[in-house]
């Protein structure tokens, strides 16, 4: 008679033997087989290492004053090391993909978070303006981009079979988390002690996390003998993926030559130019044209950043469970209609219905994240986290075009009223995008029709 346990993913204990005694009793069986499963072990980790990045992408922001009265350079020169960083951050992230796949997890976040704390120390003693570009655009951008939701997808597709989705909602949230739980320390720090200390400060705990990750990190469950969360059986781990660089260009050809890649992307560029184009960038003077004060519009902000980790942890538990592109819909809608509401709730000031406005848009800020990273899982296979580093990119080019034409079109109109209006018209555009994804197996039969590569087919379950 052999010890059942509720766990799927353990092999059952042996059955007593005659004459060896009656063999590990259920109850320490039992016991022991309730123990966490390692994968949430590897997410946690995970979790710090995007916190740790999220926390360096709140920087330049606190910087742009304190070098421009230290050393008299030009905003635009210092906005130029900003730029770098976003394009960067945007273009990386899918050869970090490619380069995960090839040279390990562990071994890309280690970089990573190498270059991401070097580059900040160089910055502590950097002399001139191209020394910053160089130093935080080059550097800290390639550092962080290589720890985008990517990074989730790749983590969540290894080791998780159940709970994807809330993996991912998780590992978006703490991007977030990182940005609300280091802004204000980093900018009290910087009023009181100048602008170096805290970022060699967020250097040093760069190196401590790149610790961290050498002990506890790991690529994949076959590396601990174990299943992934939720699987019956373990799954062998893949060999490693030559050609990092020319692998995240030919699944990019790849993906290309399937519908699903182009709504996929449509969509992100749509979600990046109403969310982090937009907000991060004009949402402060758009608050002071109406009067609100710095303080006012700097807390609604971070009300926002507080509600939109929110939204991805229920969104990933939702993504679980119901249809993903129905709740892509969903949420498209729900950010049209509030976007519409927004110069009305401006006008009134910093009363119940900016208040309103700050909760819901919060909660579909990043609630888009775990359906996306699904579907592209779903569709993409084992190539899913690389097509997903596209798809970011594609999510970043639509932030930095709406955050360009939004300055522009306020210098022009002296005001913002019609920008909210057209990004409200453009999420609606995205609803249908969503609705028209095919399932899964249609995808199959489509893509087999069209290319014999096999490796693009999706990943079963």
């Amino acid at each position: 008679m052999t010890c059942r346990t509720s766990d799927p993913s353990a092999p059952p204990a042996p059955p007593a033997q005659p004459g060896r005694g009656s063999g590990p009793p259920c109850r320490a069986v039992a016991r022991s087989r309730r123990r966490p499963h390692p994968a949430w072990g590897i997410a946690a980790v995970a979790a710090v290492a995007i916190v740790t990045a999220g926390a360096f992408s709140t920087v330049p922001g606190l910087l742009v004053t304190p070098l421009h009265e230290g050393y008299g350079w030009d905003r635009g020169q210092i906005a130029l090391a900003t730029a770098v960083n976003m394009v960067l951050y945007g273009l990386t992230a899918p050869f970090a993909a490619a380069a995960m796949d090839r040279f390990g997890v562990r071994r890309v976040v280690l970089v990573a978070l190498s270059l991401v704390s070097v580059g900040a120390l160089l910055t502590s003693v950097m002399t001139a303006a191209w020394q910053l570009t160089l130093y935080w655009g080059v550097l800290v951008g390639i550092g962080t981009g290589s720890l985008t939701m990517t990074f989730a997808a790749t983590v969540s597709a290894h080791w998780f079979h159940r709970r994807r989705g809330l993996v991912a909602g998780g590992l978006g949230a703490a991007s977030h988390l990182g940005q609300l739980l280091f802004l204000p320390l980093l900018a009290s720090a910087v009023e009181r002690y100048g602008w170096r200390p805290p970022v060699v400060t967020l250097a040093l705990a760069g190196l401590v996390v790149a610790a961290l990750v050498t002990l506890a990190l790991r690529d994949h469950p076959a590396d601990r003998g174990v299943a992934p969360y939720g699987a019956r059986v373990p799954v062998p781990k893949p060999p490693p993926a030559r050609g990092a660089a020319a692998r995240g260009v030919r699944v990019l050809g790849r993906a290309a030559r399937t519908g699903p890649f182009w709504l996929l992307a449509g969509m992100y560029a749509i979600c990046g130019a109403t969310t982090n184009g937009i907000m991060w960038s004009n949402w402060m003077p758009a608050a002071h044209d109406h009067g609100l004060g710095a303080t006012v519009a700097a807390s609604m902000l971070s009300l926002i950043g507080v509600f939109s980790a929110l939204g991805a942890l229920a969104s990933g538990w939702l993504t679980d469970r119901l249809d993903p592109r129905r709740l892509l819909a969903g949420y498209f809608t729900v950010r049209a209609l509030t976007l519409l509401a927004l110069p009305q709730a401006l006008a009134a000031g910093a009363g119940p219905e900016l208040l309103a406005f700050t909760l819901v848009y919060g909660l579909v800020d990043v609630a888009t994240v775990p359906p996306v990273i699904t579907l592209a899982n779903e569709r993409f296979g084992a190539e899913g986290p690389v097509v997903f580093g596209w798809i970011t990119a594609a999510h970043q080019l639509g932030a930095g075009v709406a955050a360009f034409a939004a300055a522009a079109a306020r210098d022009l109109l002296g005001g913002y009223t019609l920008v909210w209006l057209v990004l409200s018209a453009v999420c609606l555009v995205a609803v249908p995008l969503a609705l028209v994804l095919v399932p899964p197996a249609a995808t199959d039969a489509a893509t087999d029709a069209a290319t014999d590569d096999a490796t693009v087919a999706p990943a079963a379950g």
